[in-house]
């Protein structure tokens, strides 16, 4: 019986840690996560309407965007989701994304 708590509380701790760690992302971590989300799914519900990437590019060199890094981070985004083979609807790929990246973002810290 003694042997069974050590693993059960070694579990309980891990995810305390776990939890920890994605409390201290900060909002900025959330926000481009989130934000880089968005754009995937913007590109992807393009692809999925046949519009080229040329097209794509063109139509985000329109857009305005508050901060200086969006414009390259959107374009990189974009070059990405067209090369990616994936037939995903943009809304699965926006919360796959937005995972992926808090995991990752939490992973870095």
């Amino acid at each position: 019986m003694r042997n069974l708590w050590i693993p059960l509380i070694s579990l309980g701790l891990a995810g305390f840690a776990v939890q920890a760690q994605a409390r201290e992302l900060q909002a900025s971590d959330r926000y481009m996560c989130s934000w880089g989300a968005g754009t995937a799914a913007k590109a992807q519900e393009l692809k999925l309407a046949g519009v080229s990437l040329y097209a794509a590019r063109k139509k985000l060199q329109t857009y305005k965007f508050s901060k200086p890094w969006m414009r390259m981070m959107a374009m990189g985004i974009t070059e990405q989701t067209y090369d990616s083979p994936t037939r995903m609807k943009p809304e699965a790929l926006r919360r796959s994304f937005n995972e992926d990246c808090l995991r990752y973002k939490v992973a870095r810290k």
